[in-house]
């Protein structure tokens, strides 16, 4: 009788522990979907900023698209090595919406029109993510 109650137990523990990892292996995966999503946005963002033909202006000064880029991807890497980016958000909220040093915010001129640049950048996500 004693096997028999071992064998049940035996088989719900090794149920529980397989359950246990699928659960931990479906967590892994969607993390790690996620993170390449929102490197992805990020990078089309970049690319964005980039191509633009409109100037990105930091502090009073404009710059042209490839040195915008420069800039935001120099704030990016600071920022992901204290792990605060999270979401394509999170990037244009943290680095692409104001200056760290002057606390100004960042400014786009496109055809004479000039908007906050994080505004332009969130319009742009949006399209983006339409377009998916």
């Amino acid at each position: 009788m004693r096997k028999w109650k071992k064998g049940p137990r035996r088989v719900v523990s090794q149920l529980i522990t397989a359950v246990s990892i699928c659960v931990i292996a479906i967590t892994v995966a969607t993390r790690v979907f996620a993170l390449s999503q929102t490197a992805n946005e990020i990078r089309s963002l970049l690319e964005f900023v980039e191509k633009s033909d409109c100037r990105f202006i930091r502090n009073g000064a404009d710059y042209s698209g490839p040195r915008a880029r420069a800039h935001l991807e120099q704030k990016l890497n600071y920022l992901e090595s204290k792990n605060m980016v999270r979401s394509a958000e999170d990037f244009i909220d943290l680095a692409a919406t104001k200056s760290s040093v002057s606390g100004r915010a960042y400014e786009v001129r496109c055809s004479g029109d000039v908007e906050p640049a994080s505004v332009w950048l969130h319009r742009e996500l949006q399209k983006q993510r339409e377009v998916r």
